[in-house]
């Protein structure tokens, strides 16, 4: 039982400060709390922030998933390469398309989407690939781009952890066909629920604003407004994927202050990596020399030959001295779902599976205090005393 003394330590809390109140507050007190002008705006400070050519604001980063398949053309009977190691939603969005998602292993640094795997699970049915930005660490963009090249492949980027991350000096937004980012509560910024679709490509950026408001025409919320009008044509048959003002506005205040909240949690794994570098219990996450790292997460794994203790006993070890922390992710392939529709099995991703076994999710979040860090450290160091081989 955790004591009622322990102070708890949650895995995240978001950075919501006075500016975010205040920015609700101007659009509550305006009167336009959907889609409108908010909306536009966050569009356009954030393509201008990674420097893409354009950026489509929804209201999840699944729907920029989504989406972005759509814009791409998926259909039917495709497949596209998805890393097991990522969340339900990477994959989900290719099953709303009938299509296939072909699971992929992961490099064993990283844990991103393993290149040389994912070029030997291309078939003739390959439409697309979506490696994910694994806790904030870019893929390695340039042997992914080879490998899509070769086959014509288009090159979707779940960056829902990665923001502000940098491959070779670009920014993590502009590389692939189209690079999809998640505002949910815990992500880098934050709009409560939220993301936003970036791409060089005008084509698919319009294609994507129309499908994201019921395959309406482009600017359909302006028909509220003085210089609108009540006619509409609808174009496709689109979904409700917009987000609104309210959310808008807070996404503007955190995105103002991405740079400062990426400085702390930099800080902060600073710290991490100095405390917990001298034990051999955990090992701690590599870090490419051609990358920023966006640390949305910082992962550590437990080394079962340093401890005789299992990672879901190191877990619990650290909630009862009042510590949050979580698991990324299940690999996919491990799920009911996956291995009863797909035929997947366990032993079939082993570079995933060995990181899964072991893997813990720091706490890692701006309001996080040096004396916080310290806390995490000193209960890893104190376990690892406890209950070494």
């Amino acid at each position: 039982m955790l004591s009622g003394v322990t102070k708890l330590l949650p895995f995240h809390l978001p950075l919501i400060e006075e500016e975010e109140i205040q920015a609700v507050v101007q659009v509550l007190q305006s009167a336009w709390i959907t889609t409108g002008p908010k909306a536009k705006q966050f569009e356009q400070a954030f393509a201008e922030y990674v420097g893409a050519r354009h950026a489509v604001a929804v209201n999840s980063g699944t729907a920029a998933l989504h989406l972005a398949l759509d814009a791409i053309g998926l259909e039917e009977g495709d497949e596209v390469l998805v890393p097991t190691m990522t969340f339900a939603a990477t994959a989900e969005v290719v099953l709303y398309f009938k299509a296939r998602p072909v699971l992929v292993d992961c490099c064993p640094d990283s844990f991103n989407m393993d290149p040389v795997e994912a070029e030997k699970a291309i078939t003739p049915r390959t439409k697309a690939m979506i490696p994910v930005h694994f806790a904030g660490h870019p893929c390695e963009m340039d042997r992914l781009q080879s490998v899509a090249r070769a086959s014509a492949l288009r090159l979707i980027e779940d960056a829902a952890h990665a923001l502000p991350a940098r491959y070779k000096g670009r920014m993590v937004g502009t590389i692939g066909d189209i690079t999809c980012f998640s505002f949910y509560a815990t992500k880098t910024i934050t709009t409560g629920e939220g993301g936003m679709a970036t791409t060089e490509n005008e084509e698919y950026a319009n294609r994507m604003r129309i499908m994201s408001l019921h395959g309406i025409s482009k600017d359909a919320w302006k028909r509220y407004t003085a210089e609108g009008t009540w006619r509409y044509e609808i174009l496709e048959a689109g979904y409700k994927y917009n987000l609104t003002d309210l959310q808008a506005a807070l996404g503007l205040t955190q995105l103002a202050k991405c740079q400062r909240m990426w400085e702390r949690r930099a800080a902060l794994a600073g710290r991490y990596r100095r405390g917990l570098e001298p034990m051999d219990a955990f090992r701690l996450p590599q870090v490419n020399a051609d990358v920023q790292h966006a640390w949305h997460l910082f992962v550590v794994l437990v080394n079962p030959e340093a401890l005789r203790i299992h990672r879901d006993q190191v877990i619990e070890e650290l909630r009862q001295r009042g510590i949050g922390t979580s698991v990324h992710f299940i690999p996919l392939h491990l799920h009911p779902y996956y291995q009863r529709r797909w035929g997947y099995r366990n032993g079939q991703f082993p570079v995933s599976e060995y990181y899964f076994e072991r893997c813990i999710s720091l706490p890692l979040y701006p309001r996080m205090t040096d004396d916080d860090g310290d806390r995490v450290i000193q209960a890893l160091r104190d376990i690892a005393r406890e209950f070494r081989k």
